[in-house]
């Protein structure tokens, strides 16, 4: 472990890039000199800085910065693939979001890189035993970022959530590698079933503002949900759903959606 940690020091281009664009910010900006300093500059390493930056968000009168950031570090030490998940995340906004125009903009400003790294920590927790920590800290990120992620949650690298408003993901629910989904989108369960209730979503999947996906149905890789949608039965690989309740309206589009963020129905 203490060699991968090495290796990742020594060749860390998402990190490299950070730093860089810290400098410039510093330069076009100096006001923001003591944020880019404390939040960026001043750390050695990616897994520091986004420790030092969730605990900050997320400490209250109830729970102190210090305590969050130890355990934080704690966890990124302890399980190196929470950082290389996060820099899946941060390549995956800059490369989807238009919006995004450097690298450093999801580690300091933008809610839903933020919410899904403090989620990342809440699931090692749960996965650790340490269950209500991990409800604490989904507690803090519903309160702080509107977004209500269970820590139980499985969820890939390479993760968009833009403006992340109203973001609702279900205990039992799965999310792959490499989706991207709008704000208010909800992957729930249906009745009061206690076991397996939750979507399963597939890597490469678009899912768009306002969408519900309820219930333990799987949503196949590469395929599209229309803004707006409910969709309450299964969707086959490459293919766009809309409506409510949810139709199969088409194809996909596109071998990657998720990464296009093509949302026209129709239109090519």
């Amino acid at each position: 472990m203490k060699k991968s940690h090495a290796h990742l020091s020594e060749c860390d281009p998402v990190w490299h890039q950070v730093t860089l664009e810290a400098q410039e910010a510093i330069n076009d900006e100096p006001l923001m000199g003591g944020l880019i300093h404390s939040s960026v500059l001043h750390h050695k390493t990616l897994e520091s800085a986004l420790a030092y930056r969730t605990s900050m968000k997320l400490a209250s009168n109830e729970m102190p910065e210090q305590i969050l950031r130890e355990i934080c570090d704690w966890a990124y030490r302890c399980d190196p693939s929470i950082g290389i998940a996060a820099r899946a995340d941060i390549v995956a906004v800059y490369d989807r979001d238009p919006a995004c125009d450097r690298y450093i903009l999801p580690l300091l400003f933008f809610k839903g890189f933020q919410a899904v790294q403090a989620y990342r920590i809440a699931h090692w927790l749960w996965g650790e035993g340490r269950r209500d920590m991990a409800r604490f800290f989904q507690m803090r990120v519903s309160e702080v970022f509107g977004v209500d992620i269970h820590p139980a949650a499985k969820i890939g690298k390479g993760i968009m959530i833009d403006h992340a408003h109203s973001i609702v993901i279900g205990e039992t629910a799965v999310v792959g590698d490499n989706v991207s989904m709008l704000h208010s989108v909800t992957l729930g369960g249906t009745g009061k079933e206690e076991e397996d209730r939750h979507p399963k979503i597939a890597d490469g999947v678009l899912i768009g503002a306002g969408a519900k996906v309820l219930g333990n149905i799987k949503v196949g890789r590469c395929s599209r949900i229309a803004a707006g949608s409910v969709v309450l039965e299964e969707v086959p690989p490459c293919k766009t759903v809309a409506g409510v309740p949810a139709r199969i309206v088409g194809e996909a589009g596109c071998d990657q959606p998720s990464v296009r963020m093509d949302q026209l129905l129709g239109v090519r």
